[in-house]
Parts: structure tokens; C-alpha cells; sequence
């Protein structure tokens, strides 16, 4: 349960304690809110006061009458909007001018509550301002979160796609100076280098536009009955070339078949992703193995690998945006740092959930389930 510091600003003690009584025990709830809120409640008798405690205690409501001793309730709500608190204000109010209510609503007043007030009055308007507070600290999450996001993009990119174009120009003019001969196979390592760091491009990009499509593209005119097990030996195809350069089996045991409602292009991303993820921080001579089984309600996919393995500190930031797990051993090892994180993205869509086990140096298991029939069909997220 979440807990709201609301300030009581008013010269009179029977509002300010009266206040104190009706929300002490009082908490309000909304179905799109993910926890109930109740409020602690401080109290303030000059807008002198008031301003020492906004600028100690940051409290998030403000219920501010304006006929105070001294500085005045709509001077204090301008010392507010100034500072840029992040507080909700309410004036609380026997009398207001029409002037004073323009500069009040001017300055940020969200509410006027008018004295004397009910109970249910109070409760009602606290109701209200709680649901704005909330809804706009998670729009403005959101837009933080958006700018983080577009900054991250926008890192990636200068960083991964800029270091492989200095190393392909590097090739291409040693290639043009004809610095190591005059024959094509004087430039073979140079020309293999080349196609490494234009394959890593590629596969940012495809990551990126993997990243977009599940972000921005509606799914309901493409679901359809999946069958796991012909996703898996897909992606094994695309995965064997890179498996045969590191000398790694890939298995696949389907133990019941598993067949789901989704995008197809979806669960492609999810199979792709754990089977190359568990080749590329495999060992040399290593092991996939993949097993599809199912219940009555979900199918169940587990990718385990002989690989480097995780950290237990590292495994809760594995699904973050952009995040690569750096260690002596993976510093050589390219890749965006958002495979796992559209993995998971694509499994809540459907309702599923991931889960790894992992201990370093023997390998890791990733664990999929999802469920086979899905009652909302998925949208953008």
C-alpha cells in the first residue's frame, strides 16, 4: 500500500484537525491503480510554516487556505509553482475573489475545496486529486522512460555501428593501397573481418527492427495455431552455421506436442534468440538442447546450454533494454543488448512467462511458458 504525505496549511486548528481525523484512517483505490493509497498528515498554521516544511519534508498533497497570518495562501502556491515541486495543491477556502481563484488556478491550484466542508466532501475531492497525482507521475515516468529509451537507440547505434564502419574502411583502404600485395588472397583475414563486422551490423539492425514490430504492430489479423516444434527446427537451421565454427551440438526433444495460438513471427523471435543467445556464450564442443513439452493449458519450452553461465547479480538485469552482461569472457562476443529484453516483451504479450537458472562456468536453462489459447488478443505495447 502506498502512502501520500498530504500538508494542511490553515490558521484555524479545528480544520487542521478535523482533516487529520477524516483522512487518518481514509485511503482510496482505483482499478488502474497498481496499490491503494493512504495519506500521512501534517500540518502547518502560516504559509511562512509551510514553506519550511514543502522544502524539508516534499509532501505530495497540499490542502492550502489562503487568508493566513502573514504570507498569503496564494503566495505560498506561487513560491511552489516556482520551485517546480512536484505537489498537488487544493485551496481550502471560506472566501476567494475571482482574482485570487485566476491567480490560484494560474499558478496550479488543482481544487478548491469551500469551508465548511463535509467529510464526504473532503474524502471526495482527495479522491480526485490522488487519481490526478497518480496518472500524472506515470505519464511523466513514461516520457522519462521514452527519452531514456531514445537516448539508448541512439548510444547503441553511434557505438555499434560506427566502431565496424572504422574497421571496414580500415580494410577496404588497405585494400586499396594494396598494402599487403597485389593478389586477392593476400587479403583474405581482411576480407573474413569484413564480413564479421557486416554480419554484427546486420544483426543490430535486425535486433532494432525486431525491438520496433513488437512494439508498434497489431497482432490479432495474424494469430494463428503455432506448432512449437516447427518454429524450433527453423530456428536450429538459421543457428547451425554458427554452431558448426564453435563445434556446438544442437539437440531438439519434443516430448508432447505443443501447439499455441500466436504470431508465428512472434515465437520465431523468442526461438531465435535463446538458440543463438545459447550458442554465442557456449564453449567450444558445448551442447544446446531443446525440449518442447506441454499440459492441458500451456506449452512449455526449456533452452538449456553447456555455456559460460550467469551470475546470480547479473540474472535480474539479463532482460533489461541494452543491457550486455560484461565479463572477460563475453567482451568479444557483439550483439545489441536486446535480444532477451524483445524475448521477454514478446512472451507477456501472450500471457507467458520466462525464467533462468544458471550457474557459471556449467551452463545456463531458460525455462518458457506459454499459455496455448489466448482470450485477449494481442496488441502494440
Amino acid at each position: 500500500m502506498g502512502i501520500l504525505r498530504i500538508l494542511v496549511v490553515d490558521d484555524e486548528p479545528g480544520i487542521r484537525s478535523g482533516v487529520s481525523r477524516i483522512l487518518g484512517n481514509f485511503h482510496v483505490t482505483y482499478p488502474f491503480m497498481d496499490e491503494d493509497y493512504t495519506f500521512e498528515i501534517s500540518e502547518a498554521a502560516s504559509g511562512e510554516e509551510a514553506i519550511e516544511m514543502v522544502e524539508r519534508d516534499k509532501p505530495d498533497i497540499i490542502l492550502l487556505d489562503n487568508k493566513l497570518p502573514g504570507m498569503q495562501g496564494v503566495e505560498v502556491l506561487e513560491y511552489i509553482r516556482k520551485k517546480k515541486f512536484d505537489i498537488v495543491v487544493a485551496m481550502i477556502t471560506s472566501y476567494a475573489s475571482l482574482d485570487v481563484a485566476i491567480r490560484a488556478t494560474r499558478d496550479g491550484a488543482t481544487d478548491f475545496i469551500p469551508k465548511p466542508f463535509t467529510p464526504q466532501e473532503l474524502k471526495s475531492s482527495i479522491e480526485n486529486i490522488t487519481k490526478q497525482l497518480y496518472l500524472r507521475r506515470i505519464t511523466d515516468k513514461l516520457k522519462q522512460d521514452g527519452k531514456k529509451i531514445r537516448y539508448q537507440f541512439l548510444s547503441v547505434l553511434s557505438h555499434e555501428l560506427k566502431a565496424p564502419l572504422n574497421a571496414l574502411e580500415g580494410y577496404l583502404r588497405m585494400m586499396q593501397e594494396k598494402q599487403s600485395g597485389e593478389l586477392i588472397d593476400d587479403y583474405s583475414n581482411a576480407i573474413e573481418r569484413s564480413l564479421q563486422r557486416i554480419q554484427g551490423m546486420r544483426n543490430l539492425i535486425m535486433d532494432l527492427l525486431d525491438f520496433t514490430k513488437i512494439r508498434l504492430e497489431r497482432k490479432e489479423e495474424k494469430i494463428q495455431d503455432v506448432d512449437l516444434e516447427s518454429i524450433a527446427a527453423g530456428a536450429i537451421i538459421t543457428v547451425q552455421p554458427y554452431a558448426i565454427q564453435m563445434e556446438v551440438s544442437v539437440k531438439l526433444d519434443v516430448r508432447s506436442k505443443a501447439v499455441i495460438m500466436a504470431d508465428p513471427d512472434d515465437i520465431e523471435i523468442v526461438f531465435n534468440n535463446l538458440l543463438s543467445n545459447a550458442v554465442k556464450y557456449n564453449k567450444f564442443g558445448g551442447r544446446v538442447e531443446i525440449t518442447i513439452d506441454s499440459s492441458d493449458t500451456e506449452a512449455i519450452v526449456v533452452v538449456s546450454d553447456t555455456g559460460i553461465g550467469i551470475k546470480d547479480e547479473d540474472i535480474e538485469n539479463l532482460f533489461t533494454e541494452f543491457v550486455r552482461i560484461k565479463s572477460e569472457k563475453t567482451k568479444n562476443i557483439s550483439g545489441s543488448g536486446l535480444g532477451l529484453s524483445i524475448v521477454k516483451k514478446v512472451i507477456q504479450i501472450y500471457n507467458g512467462n520466462i525464467r533462468v537458472e544458471s550457474t557459471p562456468e556449467v551452463g545456463s536453462v531458460f525455462t518458457v511458458r506459454l499459455p496455448k489459447k489466448i482470450i485477449n488478443l494481442p496488441s502494440q505495447i
